[in-house]
């Protein structure tokens, strides 16, 4: 008799971790502020994207026992080749997850200040040793469970503060099911989508799995995790937006970032909207915090051909050097907001590249009937391409050419 799988979340939490982050914190909150609910399409979208991609690198992780970047280094047999994705990679998750971990633990921070009566030049440092902490002891079963709790409280916290801004049903429901583009509003559909669909979490997602379940004969739990986890995460973030909108929209009132929203919410709605707001941003940034380092780990020990082992040595060496960049970034004094859009920069260009990639190497042969169908490579193609548009989008909003 066949046992049936039990419904829990596992390695999707990390990936609902990750892009919970406070980049997706303060774009939600701004295109809520900016354009109301008319952009809550856009999340629909990217968490049907996300759960497109995310199966693929969790059916790669399970099947092969191997992550994305151990799958790419072995289907890229021409060693010229090899070097230069290798060179790619290492270049872009080191710089983008580096600027990355800076914003994370400036938005962790953020949360903080308005949690405890004091702040200062060492909360990133205290908030780094904390990540480092948990991340040194070796165990994915902790880090899981750590992440697991964190999305739980955001989610406590985010949808909290969203009943008590008492939103506008009748335009959220809109706003969700008829796709709209207000005048100067295209960028923000971009990033909207873009700090969703996050190129490093497929490398988390397929290591973990691999970690997590040991046969093929597991990928219904490890979707049934897809299926609760994603959607759980995107719903965070339409919490946000609706906050946001109902705060702000349509009203003499601006903000230019979370913490903003966060302290504007107090005389409106009190200051339990403004503490759960509070610790959903504290959450968002230690949550993101943890796992940046590790998707960072992931990816570059499997490209280089390290030991994806969070006991050994390279593997430690890899995550720490993003955190302690990370600190040191958040300890500089720069802007959050200012971070965090030179990270996303970083995810656009990143973005399609791996996007490609995933779709390519799940068609190998190594994953004989667990190959895509062609179903699969339809939507993955498709999602592609929107990828590769939102990465061109992203560069050009960068450099000023949009």
């Amino acid at each position: 008799m066949t046992k049936q799988p039990r419904l829990s979340m596992g390695p999707a939490a990390l990936v609902a971790a990750a892009f919970i982050g406070p980049g997706t914190v303060v774009t939600a909150s701004l295109a809520g502020a900016n354009y109301g609910y008319a952009l809550m399409w856009a999340l629909v979208f990217s968490v049907l994207a996300t759960m497109i991609l995310q199966e693929m690198s969790a059916r790669l992780g399970v099947v092969t026992q191997q992550g994305l970047g151990e799958n790419i280094r072995a289907a890229i047999q021409q060693p010229g080749l090899r070097k230069v994705v290798v060179l790619l990679i290492f270049a872009a998750v080191i710089i983008g997850n580096s600027v990355y971990q800076g914003g994370n633990i400036s938005g962790a921070r953020m949360g903080l200040a308005d949690l405890v009566p004091f702040d200062g030049q060492y909360i990133p440092v205290i908030l780094g040793a904390l990540a480092g902490f948990i991340l040194w002891q070796g165990s994915y079963k902790l880090v899981e469970k750590v992440l697991i709790a964190l999305v739980l409280l955001m989610s406590v916290a985010f949808l909290a503060t969203f009943i008590l801004t008492q939103p506008d049903w009748s335009a959220l429901i809109s706003g969700l099911l008829i796709p709209s583009v207000p005048t100067g509003s295209i960028l923000m559909v971009v990033a909207l989508i873009g700090t969703t669909v996050v190129p490093y979490n497929l490398f988390l997602h397929a290591s973990s799995c691999a970690e997590k379940w040991r046969s093929a004969d597991q990928l219904n739990e490890a979707r049934q995790d897809i299926y609760i986890s994603i959607p759980l995460g995107g719903l965070i973030s339409l919490a946000i937006v609706a906050t946001a909108a109902s705060a702000f929209f349509g009203k003499a009132l601006t903000i230019e970032g979370a913490a903003d929203l966060g302290q504007a919410l107090q005389p409106l709605f009190g200051d339990a909207a403004t503490t759960f707001m509070a610790l959903g941003l504290f959450a968002a940034g230690l949550s993101s915090s943890l796992t940046a380092p590790l998707a960072s780990a992931y990816a570059l020990s499997g490209v280089l051909g390290y030991a994806n082992n969070l006991k050994d040595k390279k593997f430690r060496a890899i995550w720490g050097t993003i955190l302690t960049i990370g600190i040191l970034v958040a300890s500089l004094g720069l802007k959050p907001i200012e971070v965090i859009l030179f990270a996303q920069v970083a995810n656009g260009l990143l973005l399609p590249f791996i996007a490609i990639f995933l779709v390519w190497v799940c068609n190998q042969p190594r994953l004989g009937l667990h190959r895509n169908s062609r179903a699969q490579n339809i939507l993955g193609i498709i999602v592609c391409f929107i990828a590769t548009g939102l990465g061109m989008r992203s560069i050009a909003a960068a450099f000023g050419w949009l």
